[in-house]
């Protein structure tokens, strides 16, 4: 009986990620386009990189999380917060709170071509200015769910019983899977996550309405009812996916440049902190 209450998620759109080339280092594409706020709450942007050294310059952030998992290469990290720094390689993932605020800068290897994928997720208002934090997910580290033909790794949130260690001050699941040709299987969320899949690899039927994607492709989940939901998947070839959701924040989103707050007023002082070298709390 309390199966019938658990609502099966359909994918409510489908697109092709398009990559555009920046410079002779950089190539970007947006896998959720800024700007959305209400559709993606509390996701507000996702971009997909394939960059070299010198593609970026360090820059600061404050009042959002970034979410970076490395596709391929290696990415090196540097943190204001502590002086410290780090390698992510293939399947890594950093989960960075700006918070009050950072200053920071991802840069590949020398001599590597890194593809990533960057997603913000919006802190709410009480969150904006609290003490940043990195926490470095090694993707041979956290926690894993086996099903048959069928692996879940669990970046944050839970899958079926297997939780996450990983801290949020938003309510996030963050899960990759990895799925055998044949393989069927599906992820439960709560009804009111909003979210979306990426597809890394190989093809699939995604949702109660089964729609096929492919690799490059972003699917939007469909909405999850009142109570619990699930998003089924069947693999059509090996497949590996990342699927992101979250619990909307559902405040106003002021945006400009690196920083999300909530006013105008807000962000004039972020840059003014920034120009002043008082930014770093």
């Amino acid at each position: 009986m309390q199966n019938e209450k658990i609502t099966k998620r359909e994918i409510a759109s489908i697109r092709k990620v398009k990559l555009q080339k920046h410079s002779s280092i950089h190539a970007a594409g947006p896998v959720i386009e800024p700007g959305n706020w209400e559709k993606y709450d509390p996701f507000l942007l996702m971009m997909e990189d394939k960059f070299q050294k010198g593609a970026f310059d360090i820059h600061p952030h404050r009042g959002i999380e970034t979410v970076t998992y490395v596709i391929e290469g290696a990415i090196e990290h540097y943190d204001s917060h502590s002086g410290e720094g780090g390698v992510l390689g293939p399947g890594d993932v950093q989960w960075m709170t700006a918070g009050s605020g950072v200053v920071h800068n991802e840069v590949p290897s020398e001599g590597i071509t890194a593809h990533s994928l960057q997603l913000w997720i919006n802190l709410p208002r009480e969150k904006k200015m609290t003490a940043p934090r990195y926490q470095n997910l090694k993707g041979s580290e956290v926690p894993v769910r086996v099903e048959e033909g069928a692996v879940f790794k669990v970046f944050s949130g839970s899958s079926r019983g297997v939780v996450s260690p990983t801290l949020n001050y938003v309510p996030v699941t963050m899960v990759e899977v990895r799925m055998e040709k044949g393989a069927a299987a599906s992820q439960e969320l709560p009804g009111s996550y909003k979210g979306f899949i990426y597809i890394i690899e190989g093809s699939g039927v995604f949702g109660e309405n089964e729609v096929q994607g492919a690799n490059g492709q972003v699917l939007e989940l469909g909405d999850g009812g009142n109570a619990e939901s699930e998003i089924a998947v069947k693999a059509e070839e090996p497949l590996r996916f990342l699927l992101y959701a979250g619990e909307p924040v559902k405040e106003q989103v002021v945006a400009r440049g690196p920083f999300v707050m909530n006013t105008e007023e807000e962000i004039r002082t972020a840059y003014k902190e920034y120009r002043d070298g008082t930014f770093l709390k």
